[in-house]
């Protein structure tokens, strides 16, 4: 089922070739042009669909097994593995998905995870925020209203809204809470485009948010987030 599968040639001469083919390969396996379970063609046909040498092709095909989309086995090949073993909040898997559309179910238990982790993150930025951190969420939380009091700009919104609860992580501190401010940044993004793409923007909520974080409200902060976080306001 693999032999009709068409992949980017790739210029011997470009750098970082594996992450070129890598790069080819997840997005297949992403937007389910390989499925759980499917072979790989051999390594000497992959070389040749791509253009490249054996040892770039195998770099390339480690760095996605390192990441769970693929497991080797002799006499079998390379196999695409389940959803359950990607490394799902990988930064460069994360970089990869970008452009590939998200089912519904997906937003679904994106915001599930939400609801467990950034309501405490947020209880913890009212604790823990800087100085400079609570002035760069009040100018944030400004750009927010002024969005939100203009005709809708989604591309601009999208933008503020992720800087806003990245911010949030950010000033959690807390050294495992901070990476999420990064690494979801991208998931961010598809979610807050989906949610918003009515004109939604939740404003009461975020602002509830905001004051909390700015008076030093742990338990406001907390439940202002979880308030957000109900379904109903997204679209879901």
């Amino acid at each position: 089922m693999t032999n009709t599968m068409q992949f980017d040639v790739i210029a011997s001469g470009q750098r970082g070739l594996d992450l070129l083919i890598a790069s080819d390969i997840a997005r297949k396996i992403m937007e389910g042009k390989f499925n759980a379970g499917d072979v790989l063609p051999s390594e000497v046909e992959l070389c040749n669909r791509f253009g490249v040498s054996r040892t770039a092709l195998r770099e390339a095909l480690k760095l996605l097994s390192s990441k769970g989309l693929l497991e080797s086995r002799p006499k079998i090949g390379t196999r695409v593995r389940e959803r359950s073993h990607w490394n799902i909040l990988d930064v460069q898997l994360l970089e990869w998905m970008k452009g590939i559309e998200a089912t519904e179910d997906m937003y679904h238990q994106f915001l599930d995870f939400r609801r467990v982790i950034e309501p405490h993150a947020t209880r913890l930025a009212a604790v823990n925020a800087s100085k400079e951190q609570r002035i760069e969420l009040s100018r944030i939380y400004r750009e927010m209203c002024d969005v939100s009091a203009a005709p809708f700009d989604a591309e601009r919104w999208l933008d503020v809204d992720t800087a806003f609860h990245r911010l949030i992580f950010f000033s959690s501190g807390n050294c495992f809470y901070m990476p999420f401010g990064n690494v979801l940044a991208t998931v961010f993004k598809w979610f807050i485009s989906y949610s918003s793409k009515e004109g939604g923007t939740c404003m009461d909520d975020h602002r509830k948010i905001y004051e909390a974080i700015m008076m030093g409200d742990a338990d406001a902060a907390q439940q202002a987030s979880l308030g957000l976080m109900q379904s109903s306001k997204h679209r879901l």
